[in-house]
């Protein structure tokens, strides 16, 4: 084989990937489209104008160079607190390509996080946008990286790519090799530093992203969620330059006018959210028009999809929302809903090239049907979180990473999720997914977002409380909260209702939409 090619083999079921001995991911992701001639093809769309794939590519190169002029060695780690523009795409492949680590960032992150990542990193270089400077540069005065700067203005890595060479051969590395680092997105305890491979961005496009929602060149692919974290970064960096297709950036926080907009305006084929921003999105839709007729599908993860606003969105747009489960530690969606095959309230079947294991507290399979803990196998599972060895061996054992998420599988193989294994209450012995009231909870046509956690009572029991977000804040009263109560006991056991309501304004997320229940019970 050619050096830095990877061999798909489509005769067998999920396709065989067989790579060079010499591997480095940018240039099947990156050089690949100007040898197959889509030089002049546009690879992204934003506000500000658009780039092909030859600008891309000579971007790339001298992003690259111009981090290899900083002198790091081979393998250090660069921060990128970037938006969601071409500059990440620069910087995050042209530090690949050059042999250099990228780690994106949360952006949303405060000064005293991005410190601890720059420190726990060992970072060489920061490189971060310039709304993000407030928050930033503290942290870089603290951790004092031995190179920083902005991707935009002096001594910026604007001007730096302008000074170097559009010429850059990929550095060595194999399939294996560590690539790029996602930090967790903390939903509980310390960020941890998730190291992943070459092969890693490979094995997610092509296993979920052509064999599972079927993407190809066509597409164009619009992400609510960031470049930053895994869901956003195979949505949509991953998936379009895999397949030769397009991708839709937009750097601001996702609102429902915005999404309606930019669908309208630049016509996707497939729209990646969280459930929040679709249930967001079907209330304004009780309001106002909009049109999607240019989407095939909507992808949902983060969160599980009640099966209410399932049925609700494919009601009101005709558009079926595939849900699915991924992680930072798995890089994207292993479990997932397929274009054709997708039930309302599960999780939907396992991903090709991936297997899944449901055990007990023992590490005991559990019966078809019974909740346990999921366990996971697949080959763009980390290698490791960064200097955390007691955490990498409680969580990966013999290939198999632990998930953290409770689920059962039915006899025709669809998964359902019960809720994060720390989240399940055990209210009268029995336990109870805080997921099955949530969804309940949100059927009701008073409700926006709930989220339910355990509370002791009077006896020192646990019981279920839940924090609800109302369409309309006005109408939060004793009354609905009685209401709501009786609702949950029309469609779930008696034991299983909210014995509290409490009407908030927001609950606490991670940057991916997920809720963290646990700042809840704090």
């Amino acid at each position: 084989m050619q050096p830095n090619t990877v061999t798909v083999d489509t005769s067998t079921s999920p396709a065989t990937l067989t790579y060079a001995e010499q591997f480095n991911v940018a240039v099947p992701f990156i050089d690949r489209h100007i040898d197959e001639g889509r030089g002049d093809k546009v690879v992204i769309r934003d506000n500000d104008g658009d780039t092909t794939y030859i600008q891309l590519a000579e971007g790339v190169n001298r992003a690259g160079n111009a981090l290899a002029a900083l002198e790091l060695t081979r393998g250090d780690r660069v921060i990128l607190a970037i938006k969601d523009c071409p500059a990440f795409f620069f910087a995050f492949w042209g530090a690949i390509k050059a042999g250099f680590v990228p780690v994106p960032v949360n952006t949303l992150l405060r000064a005293g996080d991005h410190e601890f990542i720059i420190e726990d990193s060992g970072a060489s270089c920061v490189i971060w946008s310039p709304e993000f400077a407030q928050t930033i540069a503290p942290a870089i005065a603290m951790a004092n990286p031995a190179h920083s700067f902005s991707t935009e203005g002096e001594d910026s890595l604007a001007e730096r790519m302008a000074e170097a060479s559009v010429e850059l051969e990929a550095a060595p590395a194999t399939a294996d090799a560590d690539c790029f680092w996602l930090y967790t997105s903390g939903s509980t305890g310390t960020p941890k530093g998730a190291v992943h491979a070459h092969q890693d961005m490979v094995v997610c496009s092509q296993y979920y992203g052509v064999e599972t929602l079927g993407v190809t060149a066509d597409d164009v692919h619009f992400s609510a969620a960031k470049l930053f974290f895994a869901y956003g970064l195979g949505n949509a960096l991953m998936f379009p330059l895999w397949t030769g297709g397009q991708a839709v950036l937009f750097a601001g926080r996702p609102t429902p006018e915005i999404m309606a907009d930019h669908i309208e305006r630049y016509r996707p084929t497939i729209c990646y959210a969280v459930p929040t921003l679709f249930a967001a999105q079907l209330h304004a839709l009780e309001t106002t028009e909009a049109d999607f007729s240019s989407l095939r599908a909507c992808v949902s993860a983060g969160e599980p999809l009640p099966a209410t606003l399932f049925e609700r969105w494919r009601e009101r747009t005709s558009i079926t929302i595939l849900d699915g489960i991924g992680t930072t530690e798995i890089l994207h969606i292993f479990i997932g809903n397929r274009p054709g095959d997708a039930k309302p309230g599960t999780s939907g079947k396992i991903i090709p090239g991936y297997a899944a294991r449901i055990v007990d507290d023992e590490d005991q399979p559990v019966t078809t049907g019974e909740v346990g803990n999921l366990m996971i196998r697949g080959d763009s599972i980390t290698s490791r979180y960064w200097n955390q060895p007691e955490r990498t061996a409680a969580a990966i054992t013999h290939g198999w990473i632990r998930t953290g998420d409770s689920y059962s599988v039915d006899e025709g193989g669809y998964f359902t999720c019960h809720g994060r294994s720390d989240d399940m209450l055990k209210v009268g012995g029995i336990w109870v997914s805080p997921v099955e009231i949530e969804a309940r909870l949100v059927a009701h046509d008073a409700v926006l977002e709930a989220a339910v956690i355990g509370r002791a009572d009077d006896e020192e029991l646990i019981k279920p409380e839940a924090f609800v977000i109302l369409k309309d804040a006005g109408d939060a009263s004793d009354a609905l909260a009685e209401e709501l109560k009786a609702f949950c006991q029309e469609a779930l056991a008696r034991y299983k209702y909210p014995r509290w309501v409490r009407f908030v304004d927001e609950l606490p997320k991670t940057a991916t939409g997920k809720i963290q229940r646990f700042k809840l019970r704090s």
